[in-house]
């Protein structure tokens, strides 16, 4: 008797057909009823994610234990009942190590960009903590304040450190194709192509594209970022494609217009096939703290907050205050030296103003360490036609008017660091879009003008992403996505990779 599977054309795990009409034999109707099975690949896909989750709660309860044991020891040294301590140690740790897993941080820690990481393991701790002091104050403990002081930072610290280490660990295993998700991506030929270019490489994202399947009949392979996606099947075969390329996730950057149900039938065609079916394609450049969603009568709804670019002004501003003044206090160390260079170096003054278009098109004098000769201006004009700058802006890799401490000054960033003025002043922040000159405003298309809505930054997406090895496209873009999607934990976050890109410079000059 023919299965159920072998006339469905289901014979292989994950194939994706239409279903024709069923019979009744008993058999088929048991075939029928089975669960599907787990693929060999997404077999490999689960153990290797129990396996690096096992890590990760070994080290979160090692940090969060550490915590609130340091945390114990100075409430008992302070003269604390021992079992008023111990009992609330116990409820602490209990409770934190709970959210820390409710809230799926270690599920974080393998997809997730590290600024949401990092709020989801920030909100797991002050929700243990806020449990914890009303606990404190319905049972009328006392001696609340170590265990929020010392205890609050340390386990924090300890978290966002060990998920650092854990992620230099996960990319170095990803570079050697580890802990990687084997990816098939199905849409259109370019939105696929925008999704691979979004997935490579495989060490940062976590998905490794094996394959593409373009739904508009291009048969012919892709060739994006260097590196060759060959194609296979179509919307037909998408199930049996992944079955046959060993995949673990498939990512659909668009779908077949007039078929409402695609998705739908696609997921079933991929049960014991994928783990993830990604959607990618509706809302690009949008972050999660912008989105949520619901339903109305079955159908999914995305909602889109739409961004709001002086509600956060007055928590920007204390963030730069903060951070400027204390820059402020290395430079002055370093300062003087770096101008007795500049002077010994090339006739001139230390300090280049110039002027910069800064928020709301308000024009601001920007100050930096002068690293080219004094008539850099008048120079320009003959060296146009050797431009290899993107879009309006002027870069040379070999520019004759830099000076040759100029030249070690841009490469290491260090003739910026007067700009933390600008940021004391209030005409910059420390993160935001690059300050643009006037002429370069006067060249922006209409969205470009976006970029002015906030002020512009010492450092930025831009800066951390290849700085002048970047199209004018890709710079415009990345602005955008800044100056839409703003947040203090981005900010931290590109402040910490401007850090990293201050050792290995990339795209500097």
């Amino acid at each position: 008797m023919t299965s159920v599977k072998e006339a469905l054309g289901l014979a292989r795990p994950g194939m994706f057909t239409p279903l024709p009409t069923l019979q009744t034999d008993k058999s088929v109707m048991v075939d029928a009823a089975t669960a599907p099975r787990a693929s060999a690949a997404l077999t490999r896909r689960r153990e290797w994610e129990h396996r690096f989750r096992g890590r990760l709660l070994l080290s979160d309860t090692a940090t969060v234990l550490s915590a609130v044991v340091s945390s114990a020891a100075i409430e008992m040294s302070g003269g604390a009942a021992g079992s008023d301590v111990a009992l609330r140690a116990v409820l602490l740790a209990t409770i934190w190590m709970v959210l820390l897993g409710t809230l799926r941080t270690r599920d974080a820690a393998l997809f997730r960009r590290g600024a949401e990481e990092a709020r989801t393991l920030a909100t797991a701790t002050a929700l243990s903590f806020g449990v914890v002091a009303m606990a404190a104050a319905a049972l009328g403990w006392e001696a609340m304040r170590p265990t929020v002081l010392v205890g609050l930072p340390i386990g924090l610290a300890g978290l966002l450190l060990s998920r650092l280490a854990w992620h230099s660990r996960l990319r170095a295993l990803r570079r050697r194709n580890r802990f990687v998700s084997r990816t098939l991506v199905v849409g259109n030929r370019v939105d696929v192509e925008s999704a691979i270019r979004a997935l490579i490489p495989a060490e940062k994202s976590g998905y490794a594209v094996v394959g593409a399947t373009l739904l508009d009949g291009n048969a012919r392979d892709l060739v994006v970022r260097d590196a060759r996606i060959p194609v296979f099947g179509n919307a037909i075969t998408v199930g049996t494609v992944a079955a046959e390329l060993s995949t673990d996730t498939v990512v659909l950057a668009s779908r077949p217009s007039g078929d409402p149900d695609f998705v739908k039938r696609l997921s079933w065609g991929l049960e014991g096939t994928a783990a993830e079916l990604v959607l990618s394609d509706p809302l690009p450049d949008v972050v999660g703290t912008r989105l949520h969603f619901s339903s109305a009568d079955g159908l999914p709804l995305i909602h889109v907050r739409i961004s709001d670019f002086r509600a956060h002004r007055v928590l920007k501003r204390i963030v730069d205050v903060t951070v400027a003044s204390l820059a402020l206090i290395p430079i002055a160390i370093l300062a003087p030296v770096i101008a007795v260079l500049i002077r010994l170096d090339s006739p001139g003054p230390v300090f280049f103003l110039q002027e910069r278009v800064g928020r709301d098109g308000r024009m601001f004098r920007m100050v930096k360490f002068r690293s080219m000769h004094t008539d850099a201006e008048q120079r320009l004009i003959a060296l146009q036609d050797q431009n290899q700058g993107a879009g309006p802006l002027f870069k040379m890799k070999d520019d004759p008017r830099v000076t040759r401490v100029g030249r070690i000054l841009r490469k290491l960033s260090l003739d910026e660091l007067p700009q933390f003025w600008n940021v004391l002043a209030g005409d910059m922040s420390v993160v935001g879009p690059r300050p643009p000159l006037p002429r370069e405003v006067i060249d922006y298309a209409d969205q470009v003008f976006r970029r002015l809505y906030v002020k512009p930054g010492i450092t930025g997406l831009w800066q951390v992403s290849g700085r002048s090895d970047l199209s004018w496209e890709e710079s415009v873009r990345l602005d955008l996505r800044y100056v839409e999607n703003w947040s203090v934990t981005d900010d931290l976050h590109i402040m910490w990779r401007t850090a990293k890109v201050l050792i290995h410079p990339h795209g500097a000059y």
